[in-house]
């Protein structure tokens, strides 16, 4: 059986720059990825005052309710650091040649860290509470509900901080890949604002009608919805760090439209997240006849806009059925 192969390739970058004909550059940063990025260090900087604070009061009043949450809220401060951190090294390294493919994915890694970080925390809290429904401690219920009011206060300064943000780029990446690195952000601080409320709550109940085993089981409870954001985070920012296959639904209609108007089959198909609001295509293609990967390039960039890195390469065979 006799074998015509003709194979040719087309790449292209989203935002178009090239440095010359033939070379492209490999920019994948998220939409806004400046405004975010001052975000995020700001949320740093107001979390991180009140942390200092906080802590500075407890060892003045003696007070271990003071103490404990300002050691807590330092967890926070560490991961909205890292988020800002992610972002700063993502603008940094942009233009980089030795990340094949951009590093867009800076911001997946540390939401896959600070995920890592909630979910460890989620477990600790859950096993303080157990212990503390079987064996009550003492609690200074006046101070800690001081500190819990003040703590949710800056915890929803934290949240209009990012919300922008988090809103602004969620409705422009989600249908092509949201920013997991202001996601993890945003919901660090939504788990403190959640438990802080949580502790009002059971303190107050503590405090005034000594319902004292509400704070455990309501620490269970802060515990649990900290431990399933927790996990959506992992499983979503592994999957881009995995290269894993981003939007299956995509997949299968990119494969109809190819097949079905491009008169051409698919043998090899590669569709993965580049960073957020970005996607790259690796397609390999058998037609009968000749295709000019050109023009399938060209109809699959007007389809579908999230595509900002895509490769066409195309085999003829005369004879394959």
């Amino acid at each position: 059986m006799a074998h015509a192969h003709d194979h040719s390739h087309i790449h292209d970058a989203d935002d178009g720059h090239a440095h010359g004909v033939w070379t492209r550059d490999h920019v994948f940063l998220a939409h806004c990825h400046d405004r975010a990025e001052r975000r995020a260090r700001l949320a740093t900087i107001v979390t991180a005052l009140f942390m200092g604070v906080e802590i500075a009061a407890g060892f003045i009043t003696g007070s271990m309710a003071l103490l404990a949450d300002g050691i807590h809220m330092a967890t926070h401060v560490g991961a909205l650091g890292l988020a800002a951190l992610a972002y700063w090294l993502a603008r940094r390294h942009a233009g980089s040649a030795r990340f094949s493919f951009g590093s867009g994915k800076f911001g997946d890694l540390a939401a896959f860290a600070s995920a890592l970080l909630l979910g460890a925390t989620a477990i600790a809290v859950a096993i303080e509470s157990v212990s503390r429904l079987f064996a009550p401690a003492s609690v200074a219920y006046g101070d800690a509900l001081l500190v819990a009011i003040v703590g949710l206060g800056v915890n929803i300064v934290s949240a209009f901080i990012l919300k922008d943000s988090h809103d602004h780029q969620h409705g422009h990446d989600h249908a092509h890949g949201g920013d997991n690195n202001m996601r993890a952000a945003y919901v660090h601080v939504l788990a403190d604002a959640a438990t802080s409320v949580a502790a009002i709550v059971a303190l107050a109940g503590a405090y005034w009608w000594g319902l004292s085993f509400l704070d455990p089981l309501c620490g269970l409870l802060g515990a649990a919805v900290i431990g399933v954001w927790s996990f959506g985070l992992i499983r979503d920012s592994a999957l881009v760090l995995l290269d894993a296959e981003c939007d299956p639904d995509l997949a299968k209609d990119i494969r109809t439209l190819i097949e079905s108007e491009m008169n051409a089959r698919v043998a090899d198909m590669h569709l993965w997240q580049l960073g957020p609001g970005h996607q790259g295509l690796i397609v390999s293609l058998i037609a009968k006849s000749a295709t000019d990967a050109e023009t399938i390039k060209a109809a699959l960039r007007a389809r579908y806009p999230g595509l900002s890195h895509v490769t066409v390469e195309v085999a003829i065979c005369a004879d394959c059925p």
